[in-house]
């Protein structure tokens, strides 16, 4: 709980429960600031300016005044918006909600960084060097770590440290900013235990952009020492490998990745191809960024806005990757997921997916393309422990959702029928209606003889989609087995959803 305190600026004193807390004059100061600006968010660069007066300081010295100022005041008097800098509670914070259980080994998430660089348009590069670091980390055994698209979804919102700990279900939080002036970088990173806003450890580290890589290995392996000591180092170097030596080429990467993820229209789409493309002019070798060529083709044909020969042109491609990059688990991924889902090889693609997750078993982007994959080669069972533990690494993110629905049809087709309406709902309840929960949870009510329910979700699906055909979306199943196609087309009809 946050302590009721008074601000006394005549005599520069601070009262804490009624009784005098013994501050420095820097945290005075930072608590005299945000107290003047309660009402909004304050940047840490906005901080280092007007609390330090333009003094050339480490953005650490900022980091141990807030860490002060939360023994002082409580650990939740003082909310952080990941990204963005830090404001003033008006009063005491409620109990944070109640989420996962925490795992039995060190779990982490890495809340998105603050963009010191003074240009809002390198925001791309900040959450992109975030994100490959919470890659590098999700690559070590001993850790647990959440996935970027959930750590993210706290990004420019006021939060407390504690809830954000309890809902995602993790022990600490890492935070962090990076600087950067023409080719010098600088990131500062700060490990907090989520439940008591405690600053465990906090180091800044220079370079050059071109060492970004470094920095990043460098950071993993004092990471890992901090939170468990018997971890073995070297474990941390063993996952992280430059995926290009291109800088330029890594920055274009970058812009694309987002677009390649989660397309939000086919402008997206067309958009991440085109930076896609640029990248490997510039390094024909760039094996990532062909990965996520393949990744960006099955997010658009999943949205419908390619055909099926479209995404048939970039199998050449991914069985290329297949054959020449055994060692980078993500580019394995992707792939053998493209391939799996044009079923073009899946014993193939089973083997490198199953690869791809003895390498990196916590990346949550692989777990979700291993779910995927087994379920297309009907391995159900292995889907189910590959989506369920996707869905646990990104409670909050979109790849984590998409995992939802995997697992809940993967249990559909299993005949669980009452645990996938189970997830089905989930998913309805958490990420809103769309086609894919609907038609799931229509087949699951279907075949339990919940028929009034399936006919209420019926209109529902074709109030959102008013041209739906049953039919068109069993031809876009990729599963083909008569068995299965029987056991959701026979559902969809009975639920009389139209031809």
């Amino acid at each position: 709980m946050s302590a009721a305190f008074e601000i006394r600026a005549e005599t520069r004193e601070v009262l804490v429960d009624g009784n005098p807390a013994h501050l420095g004059a820097r945290a005075f100061d930072v608590l005299a600031y945000l107290d003047t600006h309660r009402d909004r968010v304050v940047s840490k660069a906005e901080l280092l300016e007007h609390v330090w007066g333009g003094l050339a300081v480490e953005e650490g010295n900022l980091t141990v005044q807030i860490s002060t100022l939360r023994k002082a005041l409580g650990a939740k008097a003082i909310a952080t918006v990941p990204g963005v800098g830090y404001k003033l509670a008006t009063a005491s914070a409620p109990p944070g909600p109640k989420g996962p259980a925490l795992p039995d080994k060190p779990s982490l998430a890495v809340l998105p960084f603050a963009n010191l660089t003074g240009r809002a348009e390198q925001d791309y590069l900040v959450d992109g060097i975030v994100t490959d670091m919470i890659s590098a980390l999700s690559g070590v055994s001993g850790l647990f770590v959440i996935a970027a698209t959930s750590s993210f979804a706290f990004k420019g919102q006021t939060v407390d440290l504690a809830s954000v700990g309890a809902r995602l279900g993790v022990r600490y939080l890492l935070e962090g900013a990076i600087q950067q002036s023409n080719e010098v970088l600088r990131i500062t990173v700060q490990l907090v235990e989520a439940e008591t806003g405690r600053t465990i450890w906090s180091e800044r580290f220079p370079g050059r952009t071109g060492e970004v890589f470094d920095l990043q290995d460098r950071i993993t392996e004092m990471l890992c020492g901090v939170i468990e000591p018997t971890l073995i180092v070297t474990e941390a170097g063993r996952v992280a490998t430059k995926p290009t030596e291109n800088m330029a080429a890594y920055d274009v990467c970058l812009q694309a990745v987002p677009l390649a993820l989660r397309p939000a229209s086919e402008t997206d789409f067309r958009k991440a191809i085109d930076l896609l493309n640029r990248a490997i002019a510039l390094d024909p070798d760039y094996a990532l960024a062909k990965a996520w060529m393949c990744r960006a083709y099955l997010a658009a044909r999943s949205s419908r806005w390619i055909t099926k020969a479209e995404i048939i042109a970039i199998d050449p491609l991914a069985a290329e990757l297949l054959r020449a990059n055994r060692q980078d688990p993500l580019v394995l991924a992707f792939a053998a997921y493209l391939r799996a889902y044009l079923d073009t090889d899946r014993a193939g693609a089973l083997h490198a997916i199953r690869l791809a997750v003895k390498r990196n078993p916590n990346s949550v982007l692989i777990l979700n393309a291993a779910g995927w994959v087994e379920y297309y080669a009907l391995n159900f069972d292995a889907a189910i422990a590959h989506f369920s533990r996707a869905v646990r690494l990104d409670p909050l993110g979109h790849v984590g959702a998409l995992s939802k629905l995997g697992w809940g049809y993967a249990e559909f087709l299993s005949g669980r029928h009452e645990r996938a309406a189970t997830i089905f709902e989930g998913s309805l309840a958490d990420d809103g209606p769309n086609g894919g929960n609907l038609e799931g949870l229509i087949a699951c009510y279907w075949h339990l003889g919940r028929t009034s329910e399936a006919s209420d979700l019926k209109a529902q699906m074709l109030e959102l989609f008013p041209d739906y055909s049953r039919n068109r979306s069993i031809a876009d199943v990729a599963i083909r087995d008569p068995r299965y196609l029987a056991m959701f087309g026979d559902a969809l009809a009975g639920a009389g959803l139209p031809a």
